[in-house]
């Protein structure tokens, strides 16, 4: 059975740094595709980044290019999304996202993906 398990959302101030982590456990860590999604009351969760775990090749949303980076580590079974530069925009809920089937046309794609991590609030301010 496939678990993710999310950590380091917390209050920052504009223009400060977060790291998240997501703990993949069950399944083979390589064969995954991790994205990172977010999401704000009233709006539908939103692609921010992904990462494929066999060959590292990384995705981004084009609001968070040059801010955030998303790496794994394999001994660790675990993915991060490192935050910099933040502002009032990146506020939401971040969730972990992993899937062993995606084709590349859907790897933004919330629903394409089957296993979800627990979400971590992210809030920035003024």
């Amino acid at each position: 059975q496939v678990q993710l398990v999310e950590s380091g959302g917390g209050s920052v101030q504009v223009g400060g740094s977060l790291r998240l982590s997501c703990e993949v456990s069950g399944g083979t860590f390589r064969r995954f595709v991790v994205g990172w999604f977010r999401q704000t009351p009233g709006k539908e969760r939103e692609f921010v980044a992904a990462i494929k775990l066999g060959g590292g090749a990384t995705y981004y949303e084009d609001s968070v290019k040059g801010r955030f980076t998303i790496s794994r580590d394999n001994a660790k079974n675990t993915v991060y999304l490192q935050m910099s530069s933040l502002n009032l925009e990146d506020t939401a809920v971040y969730y972990c996202a992993a899937d062993q089937h995606l084709i590349q046309s859907s790897i933004r794609n919330f629903g394409e993906y089957d296993y979800w991590g627990q979400g971590t609030q992210v809030t920035v301010s003024s």
